[in-house]
């Protein structure tokens, strides 16, 4: 193995690092996985932390986990995040949001009928709307785990600092740090413009609400299986 060249890396730095990471490349990464998560389910501006916070939390655990690893194991890190398995976990992940927010749409569909033929109250659907099938946020979690474990530049200095400490702690630090960085722009991005334009697009397309949600869990599915065999590299 090379020697490892000492790459000295403060916490405060690795917030920057994370935030000019999360400033550009990371928005256009979770775009095309987001994007149309927010486009099949009527979240919204008030209800996007319902998708972000398990994908947010899912980010910090993978880039938290690298720190932690390669302060332990050093470079090694790099060689296992090349290997085959950290897409899986990204289409994996992905396949599994798909198949939740479809059968949330499945269920959405059959109270809808009920409600139809027994009232005129909507109560049941929208309390179905607004809540997360029991597997999305976990769905969520690795997916947001599997963006962060797929390698970027930022994230090879991540490593290659941790590395230099030769410290779990050091490492855990560092991960955290640039964690925190890449998750706050990204998440302001979506939370507010990419939310606000999904709940647009399905207002203003209301009569095609059905086509655009299969719509959606279709792109999802391509991705996810787009990723797990490495034709898609987020």
């Amino acid at each position: 193995m090379m020697p490892i060249e000492p790459v000295t890396l403060s916490f405060s730095a690795a917030i920057l690092l994370g935030l000019s990471f999360g400033a550009g490349p990371c928005n256009i990464a979770c775009l095309p996985y987001l994007g149309p998560v927010f486009m099949a389910t009527d979240q919204g501006m008030r209800n996007s932390w319902r998708i972000l916070l398990p994908f947010s939390l899912g980010r910090m655990f993978g880039y938290a986990l690298l720190g932690t690893a390669a302060g332990w194991a050093g470079l090694l890190v790099q060689d296992w995040i090349d290997e085959p398995w950290v897409r899986w976990v990204l289409g994996s992940a992905t396949i599994l949001l798909a198949l939740s927010i479809l059968w949330q749409q499945k269920q959405t569909g059959t109270a809808s009928c009920k409600t139809k033929n027994s009232s005129p109250n909507n109560e049941a659907v929208l309390s179905i709307k607004n809540k997360n099938t029991p597997l999305m946020p976990g769905a969520l979690f690795g997916m947001g785990a599997g963006m962060a474990l797929n390698p970027c530049a930022p994230l090879t200095t991540i490593i290659l600092a941790a590395a230099t400490t030769a410290s779990a702690i050091a490492g855990l630090s560092l991960g955290l740090g640039f964690a925190l960085g890449a998750i706050i722009i990204p998440t302001l991005i979506f939370a507010t413009g990419v939310a606000h334009f999904g709940s647009q697009v399905r207002l203003h397309l209301k009569n095609w609400r059905g086509v655009l949600e299969k719509a959606s869990v279709a792109l999802l599915l391509l991705l996810g299986f787009g990723t797990a065999m490495g034709w898609i590299v987020p």
